[in-house]
Parts: C-alpha cells; structure tokens; sequence
C-alpha cells in the first residue's frame, strides 16, 4: 500500500470532510457514466397523482432567501456530519482478479465469490478519501463486472453464492446513520436543506444495483435465501430509509418492494415494522426522510390487496395513514399519502365515511398551502366515490367546502372553486341541488366582493352553473340570502340604537365629563353613517344579472386554457453544484413498481 502524505491536525479538521463530500460526487459522476443506465421511465401511480393534482390549482409567489443579517452579525450555524462511518477493513490490499468470461465454467463459480467477497471490503471515503485509490478501483471493477454478469448470464446463482451476497451486501449497507446536526436538535427540512450524500456511494451504488439484479434474477431462489434474508436483516434494511441521501432511498424502495413480492413469510413482518415506524413518526418525532418511499411501497402493495380487506389493513388505514394528515412536514409525501387512501376507497367504497370524517377532524385551520393539499386529496377522493357513499358525507363535506370558499387566502378560495369544473361533482350536486346549493350559496354570494380578481370569475362561473342546474331553487337561495341579510342589518341598527341610549345616559352622569377627559371612558364601537353606507352599498342585494355571469364565466374559461394552476413552488436550493450533479447523474433503479397480489 503506497504511503500517503501526512496531514496536520489543522488540515484533518477543516479540510477532509470537504475533499470527502467532492471524491464522493466526483467519482460518482465517473460510475454513473460507465454503468448501463436503468430504466429513466417511471410511470408511478402516485407520481401520476401529483401531476394530476399539479394541473389542477394554482402557484404561490416563488420565495427568495435573503440574509437578514449584515456579516458582522451573522450567527455561527452548527456544522452537520458529513457523511456516515463505515467500519473500515483492516486487509485492503485486494489482487486483481481475472475476468469471469475469461475463466473455465468449472472454476467460474469459485472466481465469483472470491470477487463478492472482494466488495465486502470496506474503505474510508470520509477522513481519507485519496487514500488506497487502487485497491478502490479494483472493488470498483469487480462489482461493475458482478453487476453484468449477474444480469446477462443464467444459472450463476448457486446455493454457496446467497450468504456470501447477502453478507457482502449488509457489510457494505447496514451502519448507524449520521444524526442530520453534529452538536443541536435542529430539524432538517426535505424542501429546503441540502441533502447529506454518502460519500462512499461510487461503491455503496454499485453493491445495491448488483443486490437488486441478484434478487430479480431468474436463478434467485427465495426457498434458499430466507436462511439470511430473515426478520433480522429487515429491520437493518428498514433502519436505512432514514438516510438523508435520496439515491439511496431509491434503491432502498426498490429492494424492500422485490422482498415483499418474493417473501411471502416476510410480508406481515414488513408490514408491521413499517407501521411502526410510522407510528414513532407521527407521535414522537416527527422527523424521519424515508416516509415518502415507504408510502410509495405501501401504495402498490394496497393494490394487491384481496377482498374483502382484512381488519388488520382496515386498521391502519385508520390508525396510520389518516393520522399521517395532522403531521407538519406532509407537504414532503403528500401525493403518496393521498395515493393510498384512494386506493383503500377503491378496494371497499365503505369506508369513505370514517375517511371523509377524519380528513375533516385534522383539516388546518391557519396553515394555507396544507389545506390546498386537503382539497387536492378531497377532490381525488370525490372523483371515486359512488353516489350512494357521497350521500353520507356531503352535508359536512360541503360546510368545509364553503368555508374555503369564503377563505380569504386567494390560493385556498380558488382551490376550492376548482370543483365546479369537475364534472363528476358537479353531476354529484345536481342529484343532490336541494341540500347541498343552501350550504354553499351564502359562501359564493359573499366572496363576489373577493380582494382577488381571479376569484371573481371563478365565483361567477359556480353560480352560473347553480342558476342553470335550478332556476327555482337558485331564487329560492337568493330570496333566503337577502332575507337574512336584511335581517343581520336590523339586528345591527337595534344594536347600535341600545348603545346610544346607554351612551346617553352615561352623559347624563356627572362625572361623566370628568372620566371622558382622562381618557376612562369612551363611546361605543358604532358604524358611522359614512360606514352603513359604505356597508350597504358592498352588500348589494340586487337580482344577479344573467349575462353578466355567462360573461364572467366565458372569460374564466378562457384564461384558465392559458394559465396553469396554481401550486405551492419549491425554494431554488439546493445551490451546491457538486449536490445537484450527484442527484442529476442517479439513475433510477427501476421504472415502477409493480403489485404484489395478497395470498388470503
């Protein structure tokens, strides 16, 4: 082993987590170029969702970070590990090995697992990532040539060769991951931080592409592998999809997915870890990177569910998933989230009652963009409901409804007026005018006067479609509305008359005068006449006029063909160049998952 040159105390502080995190990109970026490519396309259900929900609603102003702070006043941040530990073997100096297309098939096998046996070693990539550059490069070559001739070539996997892959795979994969800061408790945000990248992953990408072509082969046999691919080995794997590296989680997703399919003894166990996690996730902490993947699974293994659904799954669809609403980060696997739950409604239409009800419960009071992903995910769920399910909620349903309406966030009023351009619900209201039109026409009336321009139309446009659907009952609306506004108005002025007659008496007092100059008393909050004016004349009572709505509604109609939805962007970061490389340059493991069908 060439001996390298010696660094100062100073020098191993400050400038080797650095150089770690730059070898670690870089030789990535080598890998990816030399490795055959995986499928780029992924038709994802959930990914399907998020698009559909993207075209759906409209974008918030784009938020640009800048530092409060001038230089001399900038605060020390604390500084984050950079990358996991490994435990570094002590024998590193690995030979050269011959190819395997060059040997005899009778020494073939013996030469194969002498080169698996060389990926399990272990090198340091972290504090002295130009150290053994050459024994790497021969791990590098020998798992590139695993990988291949794992994939092209058949009957290659014998009964000898399964422990020594999976122990080649849980020495290289399976370590403590880095806490996300060195010294607090600071919570690290998907959206907004940078990811921490393993520095080691030139070899960590290659030892899970070779273990995922292992897995999928047509040699594979799961009768032999469930010796060492046990409950044990689950739960390290488990462990992994906390990494903040989303390559890794991307392999991690595809692994545990091709476990589940050819395990069956696993699949309860794999199951109940994953609601476990979940449940410290939503009671204790609150922070944990992989939900968005683990849901992803969870999505295509509910597909495969049998009829009818088992208790057990019926449970967590109500223990797990619909508590998953309440937490502050579901902004990072919303889609998948709300992915799941409509399948579960597809599976068995009962359950949209207790759904519905508990999207309701956790529904945000003060926090905008979540209650715009509420209505995202409600609205997929009406798209599947059957009419006589509807019946159930609808009441409830649409007071939420025309509360947002009526919200003054432009985003969330818009969001919500975007159902009356779905077809589905408005045939849904039509069979249901005489109940639902009451609960929202107060709603649609009041927000005519909206600060916003955009929800004007909007608003035109659903009272349109009321007026249309039923002429009586729309009038019947109308009468009912200008009823009680007329009658709020003279419950207003009788409240304003009583406070005069007490102010009044009040000055009739003789230390009145006395406690009004010192500021102790003062008269009554009453509109001045300039206000009821104002007052009534925003509160226009007058008949809705018919082309002045089919007008407003065309030229909604018009602009909505040319401006996208609004959706709540993505802050620019992350600004590193070596972090947005890495992440541009991983291929996906597989272009989508498939369902695992249910024994019973």
């Amino acid at each position: 082993m060439p001996n390298m040159p010696k660094l100062t105390k100073k020098d191993k502080g400050s400038g080797k987590e650095k150089s770690a995190s730059k070898s670690g990109a870089g030789k990535d970026t080598k890998d990816g170029a030399e490795n055959p490519p995986n499928d780029k396309k992924k038709t994802e259900k959930p990914a399907a969702a998020a698009a559909t929900a993207a075209e759906s609603h409209p974008p918030p102003t784009q938020i640009s970070r800048i530092n409060p702070l001038p230089e001399t006043l900038k605060l020390r941040t604390e500084r984050r590990q950079s990358s996991s530990r490994f435990n570094i073997s002590q024998n590193r100096e690995l030979q050269k090995l011959p190819l395997l297309k060059d040997t005899s098939p009778t020494e073939r096998e013996e030469l194969f697992i002498q080169k698996i046996n060389q990926g399990a070693v272990i090198f340091d990539f972290l504090k002295d990532p130009l150290s053994d550059l050459k024994y790497k490069e021969v791990k590098r070559a020998a798992l590139n040539e695993l990988v291949e001739y794992v994939t092209v070539n058949r009957g290659v996997i014998s009964d000898g060769v399964y422990p020594v892959a999976v122990q080649m795979f849980a020495t290289n994969t399976f370590r403590t991951l880095p806490p996300s800061s060195s010294l607090s408790n600071a919570e690290f945000d998907p959206e907004e931080d940078e990811p921490t990248l393993e520095a080691a992953w030139p070899h960590l990408q290659l030892v899970y592409e070779f273990f995922l072509r292992f897995l999928e082969s047509q040699d594979f046999q799961a009768n032999s592998a469930k010796k060492f691919i046990d409950q044990a080995f689950i739960l390290q794997l488990l462990d992994l999809f906390d990494t903040e590296d989303p390559r890794e989680r991307d392999f991690l997703k595809t692994i545990l997915h091709r476990i589940y399919g050819k395990f069956l003894g696993l699949r309860a166990y794999i199951r109940k870890q994953i609601n476990n996690i979940f449940y410290r996730f939503i009671f204790e902490t609150e922070k944990h990177n992989g939900i968005a993947e683990l849901l992803e699974i969870l999505g295509s293994i509910i597909n495969g569910f049998a009829l009818p659904l088992k208790e057990e799954h019926k449970v967590f669809l109500l223990k797990v998933l619909l508590p998953l609403h309440k937490v502050k980060t579901l902004n990072v696997y919303h889609p998948q989230l709300a992915y799941c739950v409509v399948q579960f409604l597809e599976k068995d239409p009962s359950l949209t009652e207790p759904v519905v009800s508990s999207l309701l419960k956790f529904w945000p009071k003060v926090h905008s963009p979540k209650e715009v992903m509420f209505l995202n995910e409600l609205e997929e769920i009406l798209d599947v409901l059957e009419p006589s399910e509807f019946q159930k909620v609808m009441v409830a349903l649409f007071r939420q409804l025309a509360k947002c309406v009526s919200s003054s966030h432009f985003q969330v009023a818009e969001r919500a007026l975007y159902y009356w351009n779905n077809d589905w619900i408005i045939s849904l209201i039509s069979e249901n005018a005489s109940t639902l039109v009451p609960l929202v026409f107060p709603a649609l009336y009041q927000s005519k006067e909206h600060w916003n321009k955009t929800i004007h139309g909007l608003i035109y446009n659903a009272l349109k479609l009321f007026m249309e659907m039923n002429q009586r009952l729309f009038d019947e609306c109308t009468q009912i509305y200008k009823t009680k506004k007329q009658t709020d108005k003279e419950k207003l002025r009788n409240r304003e008359e009583a406070w005069t007659k007490v102010l009044n008496l009040a000055k009739g007092n003789l230390q009145y005068e006395f406690f009004h100059n010192q500021g102790g008393i003062e008269g009554p909050l009453l509109l001045s006449p300039d206000d009821s004016a104002s007052g009534a004349a925003s509160d226009d009572l007058t008949d809705i006029d018919m082309e002045k709505l089919k007008a407003e509604a065309k030229e909604v109609q018009r602009k909505s063909g040319k401006e996208k939805p609004l959706l709540r962007r993505k802050s620019e970061l992350p600004h590193d160049g070596s972090t947005l490389k890495a992440l541009e340059n991983h291929r996906r493991p597989e272009a989508f998952l498939t369902s695992s069908k249910e024994s019973g």
